[in-house]
């Protein structure tokens, strides 16, 4: 009974060293596989953030484009570009042009004969 006692119980069964092991590779891979995917979502997110930059850059230019067409299309400022250029086009009074609809086309006969 006294040798029972006085062994030390260090000897560990193999089966726990596997299962450290085992949760230790589990561990590990879990982890590289997590970095992996948070640095996909991070590259994701800057893909994102570069397009959204890229149309509000486009909405600007459009914007831009617009007010540019209101300006030249302003008929005053037409109206004073015309005199500084000194050209012989006047304005047409109201009442002269006439307003011409397009009529409705009407059907052709087709060359197919077959049937």
């Amino acid at each position: 009974m006294n040798r029972r006692r006085q062994e030390t119980h260090t000897r560990i069964a193999s089966f726990t060293i596997f299962s450290l092991i085992l949760g230790g590779a589990i561990g590990a891979v879990g982890g590289v596989s997590h970095v992996y995917f948070r640095n996909c979502q991070i590259k994701t997110a800057r893909e994102i953030d570069v397009i959204e930059r890229r149309i509000e850059e486009h909405q600007l230019a459009i914007r831009t484009v617009q007010m540019r067409q209101d300006q030249i299309l302003n008929l005053f400022a037409m109206r004073k570009t015309l005199e500084d250029l000194g050209t012989d086009l006047r304005p047409i009074p109201a009442g002269i042009s006439e307003e011409v609809m397009p009529t409705e086309p009407t059907a052709v006969a087709s060359s197919d004969t077959s049937l």
